[in-house]
């Protein structure tokens, strides 16, 4: 495994430290540091953008910053959403029935340079095959 790729929910659940996801999450990632050290951390543009939304809108400046310092992070491979992962996430929208911003995920997890783990902890993206999905 080349990436760990972190969905929206997956990062919300960690910075936020929502109980009891975020210490599950912390350890299961630990277990697979261990298991892929060389493994480089993994999230989509639309993960900043939905991650950024109630900081901004509650105007929780701590919040906002823990963030942008997350996604600002060396090492940390952010997918762009370019034309060609927008027409993957329509292909996985139409084969997988996942919702617009899920096939979007799916679509920036499977446009990384190698492979990728993706953890959520949403079921419905095991409805996609192509995806390797850890639930958390």
């Amino acid at each position: 495994m080349e990436f760990i790729f972190l969905d929206a929910c997956a990062l919300i659940c960690q910075v936020e430290r929502v109980a009891p996801g975020a210490t599950r999450l912390a350890q299961r990632l630990a277990e697979l540091h261990q298991q892929f050290p060389l493994a480089r951390l993994a999230v989509s543009d639309l993960s900043r953008m939905e991650c950024r939304v109630r900081p901004l809108r509650e105007g929780d400046r701590a919040l906002l910053a823990a963030y942008d310092r997350l996604f600002g992070a060396s090492g940390l491979e952010i997918s762009l959403l370019t034309p060609a992962v927008v027409d993957l996430a329509t292909a996985i929208r139409a084969r997988s029935g996942l919702r617009t911003p899920d096939a979007l995920q799916a679509a920036s997890c499977l446009s990384l340079p190698g492979p990728a783990l993706f953890v959520t902890g949403d079921v419905g993206f095991r409805r996609e095959a192509a995806l390797t999905v850890e639930l958390i």
